[in-house]
């Protein structure tokens, strides 16, 4: 079950600035902060009106920033029910992780083959850093901003432009699946033990070891999203 909206509770707007940043992207950075922190769970509808109320900006901003997110494949427009939060199927969830298993552990490979030693530093940076966050409790946003760097050293030491664009591609829906699986009790700190034997296995430089513990990591963290997928459908 995600338990991650019942943390923050319901959906109560956002607070937006008028000088820090657009009011265009205010909106939109929150909307994806609460998509992704469960404030507003898999499969709900966004009301546009609810949304003005909560929010206090103009039909227009509200308009822009859920096409922004449906563009991201954060939102998806469902005939007769409007915008909604995307919610994949258990099917589109198995292949989105499949996808990601065998680009990552092919990004894994690449990394062994063509990192520096400035590129291996880095990475085990973002480790420790993202260590840190689990044993501190922190909220999901920074552990999904630790692992989005984590991925960025990973992608920017393996050298490979196409594994790069074609996962960029999959990027939001990929990000859900990841609250997805870190919201349910336990798995963030079971995360953070599989991404240091990963780190050390490509640190070592054994490729094969360091892609089989890839692959392990994403099986892992299929069977707990998945069954936090299911529990979102059931209730």
């Amino acid at each position: 079950m995600v338990t991650a909206g019942e943390e923050t509770g319901a959906f109560r707007g956002i607070r937006v600035g008028r000088i820090a940043a657009p009011l265009r992207e205010q909106v939109i950075d929150g909307l994806r902060t609460a998509i992704l922190e469960f404030e507003l769970q898999p499969g709900q509808r966004l009301v546009e009106r609810e949304l003005i109320e909560q929010i206090g900006v103009s039909r227009a901003t509200i308009r822009e920033a859920l096409r922004e997110l449906t563009a991201e494949g954060l939102v998806v427009t469902v005939p007769q029910k409007g915008a909604m939060v995307y919610k994949p199927s258990a099917d589109e969830a198995r292949d989105l992780y499949a996808v990601r298993a065998s680009l990552e552990a092919l990004t894994v490979r690449r990394f062994v083959e063509r990192a520096s030693a400035a590129h291996h530093d880095r990475l085990r940076a973002t480790v420790t850093t993202l260590e840190q966050y689990v044993a501190e409790g922190a909220g999901m946003h920074r552990l999904l901003r630790a692992k989005d760097l984590f991925y960025a050293e990973l992608l920017a030491g393996a050298a490979s432009p196409t594994i790069e664009q074609i996962l960029a591609g999959v990027q939001a829906r990929v990000r859900l699946l990841r609250a997805t699986s870190m919201s349910q009790p336990g798995r963030a700190a079971q995360m953070a033990v599989e991404m240091r034997a990963l780190v050390d296995a490509i640190t070592a430089r054994d490729a094969e070891l360091a892609s089989r513990l890839c692959v392990e990591h994403l099986e892992h963290a299929a069977t707990t999203g998945l069954a936090a997928l299911s529990a979102v459908g059931e209730k």
